[in-house]
């Protein structure tokens, strides 16, 4: 088998991989969240900004915690960012600085609706990348960044980055993947130009109060602890610290109630007891 052909396997592999998630089929409707009406409460000052993961959607990656930090009194916002084609619901897909100015565009947009000064960010996946990229590189005007299964150190993707770079076809599946028109799938990867560029010199920015949630159970952005930012200011910990018995994988840790228990304690300096369940 040409190394061509092997490339353009290990691409069809890794876009399975990364567009698994069940918010790829058409965005649905929010409930209590995108309401761009919405004005803080002086309990919740300051806005909440998700961000979704590669291949997602807003509204699809956030149909559990963004009703869930709606109820708690957060304005909050889940726009589908980096998205090739308007029309489509699936983003994530542009480059990851193009994607950052998009949302710092929008944090701007946020702030400029509600009044507020700063903002949280709590993101998925891509979006944790992006939730720790962006108050590094193209906004200052983030309060708190929760990041969920982010790759901060890059992924190998299941195992598939590494078996590509033995084979050394790992260049010529960036190619296949830009030319699928998602620039942001090898941005992402162990030993990307982009992963070297968020963590040379502090990822953590002063100002801004940072937690990083991860699963033991993830099978995507591997190895698991690449999440993590191990430096002062940081609280880096998974899902299964608090509940031991939780088996949320990649996806199914945005989907779940014990995460967004977490987030919301990350986001509000008065923590309350987390019950372990679905």
């Amino acid at each position: 088998m040409n190394q061509r052909l092997l490339a353009v396997l290990a691409a069809l592999a890794l876009a399975a991989l990364t567009l698994q998630s069940p918010a790829n089929a058409a965005a649905r409707p929010s409930s209590g969240f995108n309401d761009w009406s919405c004005r803080p409460s002086s309990a919740r000052p300051d806005p909440v900004l998700l961000l979704h993961g590669l291949g997602g959607n807003g509204p699809g990656n956030f149909l559990t915690l963004g009703p869930s930090l709606a109820k708690a009194g957060y304005c909050v916002y889940a726009p589908t960012y980096g998205a090739p084609l308007p029309l489509v619901p699936v983003g994530g897909l542009n480059a990851i600085d193009q994607s950052a100015r998009e949302n710092s565009a929008t944090i701007d947009r946020v702030l400029a609706a509600t009044g507020a000064s700063r903002l949280h960010l709590v993101g998925h996946s891509e979006g944790g990348f992006l939730s720790l990229y962006i108050p590094k590189f193209t906004s200052k005007k983030v309060a708190r960044v929760v990041a969920l299964a982010p790759p901060t150190h890059g992924t190998t993707f299941a195992g598939l980055v590494t078996i590509a770079r033995q084979l050394g076809i790992m260049p010529q599946v960036n190619e296949v993947m830009a030319a699928f028109g998602c620039k942001a799938c090898t941005e992402l990867t162990t030993g990307a130009a982009t992963v070297a560029k968020l963590n040379t010199g502090p990822v953590a920015q002063p100002g801004v109060t940072y937690t990083v949630i991860a699963s033991t159970h993830d099978s995507l952005v591997t190895p698991t602890e690449t999440s993590f930012v191990r430096e002062p200011g940081v609280t880096n910990q998974y899902i299964q610290d608090t509940c031991p018995k939780n088996t949320s994988g990649h996806i199914g840790l945005i989907y779940n109630d014990t995460t967004a228990q977490l987030v919301k304690n990350a986001l509000s300096p008065s923590s309350t007891p987390v019950t372990c369940g679905g």
